[in-house]
């Protein structure tokens, strides 16, 4: 079953963008370094009423330098949301059947993402627009 994991948002300084999120009760994880990508990742996680962890996500991302795709959207289209995260079960599965439906993907196999996560991009010209990320959580 597929659903919404998070929402990507591109910034130019994580530390800056992540006062706002901290400000309306989102509770910041630890910083990753993913170098593949060339990004520094923030995850922010959503409370409930009972003080335990939601299923909201935000993900701030910096760029680590200027050949970073995110510094390269960044320059394109200023900050702001960048991708919509998908969860799904069987990442590798699911790429070989958009593939076989005609689907332009970004990565024909899924790679490690933050946390340890396989995950796979599929091109905006194929979902109205969009970048769309697959996720395949390790915990899930």
């Amino acid at each position: 079953m597929s659903r919404i994991d998070h929402i990507g948002i591109a910034t130019e300084d994580i530390e800056q963008a992540s006062k706002f999120w901290k400000l309306i009760g989102m509770k910041p994880g630890d910083d990753e370094i993913n170098l593949e990508q060339d990004v520094k990742i923030r995850m922010f996680y959503g409370n409930n009423e009972n003080g335990g962890n939601t299923h909201s996500k935000v993900e701030l991302i910096e760029a680590l330098s200027e050949n970073s795709p995110i510094a390269k959207f960044i320059s394109k289209r200023g900050e702001g949301i960048q991708q919509l995260a998908i969860s799904v079960v069987d990442i590798d599965e699911l790429i070989k059947k958009l593939i076989g439906k005609g689907v332009r993907m970004i990565n024909k196999k899924s790679m490690e993402g933050a946390g340890g996560h396989k995950i796979a991009f599929v091109h905006p010209e194929s979902t109205g627009g969009v970048l769309v990320e697959l996720v395949q959580r390790v915990d899930i």
